[in-house]
């Protein structure tokens, strides 16, 4: 199964509720064992992010915070505010699509690549990228063009 595909599900899942196109699954032994996508609009919490809202599902799943031995799925690369959840949650591997030139915490930070006293996950860029991007892209676009009657 490609993890990635289900993560894409859930962006159009944002999409369509009008927020920002992200989606996440978390897997443990090749089974989806938390989804979400973000609801920061909708919830109006800062911390509606994809990641943060599959990692809090998985944790219920599983009944404990810590998601050691997991795999996290997400379109977009995290920023930093979820790279110190994932961090902190003990996620093993870290998936993501499009990349963040700006807010990546990887790309833009390096949080991933800096060794510190939290564990790593392995990470693994640009599954289902253009994908990812896509949706991301089209989003903005329509948003430029409603905040735009010129264009």
């Amino acid at each position: 199964m490609d993890f990635m595909l289900e993560a894409l599900v859930e962006a159009e899942l944002a999409d369509q509720e009008g927020e920002v196109p992200v989606g996440a699954v978390v897997v443990k032994d090749g089974q989806i064992i938390g989804r979400g996508h973000n609801t920061r609009e909708t919830d109006k919490d800062i911390a509606g992010h994809a990641e943060i809202m599959a990692m809090k599902d998985a944790a219920q799943t599983l009944g404990r915070w810590a998601l050691d031995g997991c795999a996290l799925y997400v379109t977009l690369e995290p920023c930093l505010m979820c790279a110190g959840a994932i961090k902190q949650a003990r996620i093993r591997s870290l998936h993501y699509g499009a990349k963040d030139e700006r807010y990546g915490a990887e790309t833009a930070y390096h949080l991933f690549s800096n060794k510190d006293a939290y564990p790593c996950p392995l990470v693994y860029a640009g599954e289902q990228e253009a994908k990812s991007a896509s949706l991301l892209n089209a989003f903005f676009a329509k948003q430029r063009k409603e905040n735009n009657p010129y264009d």
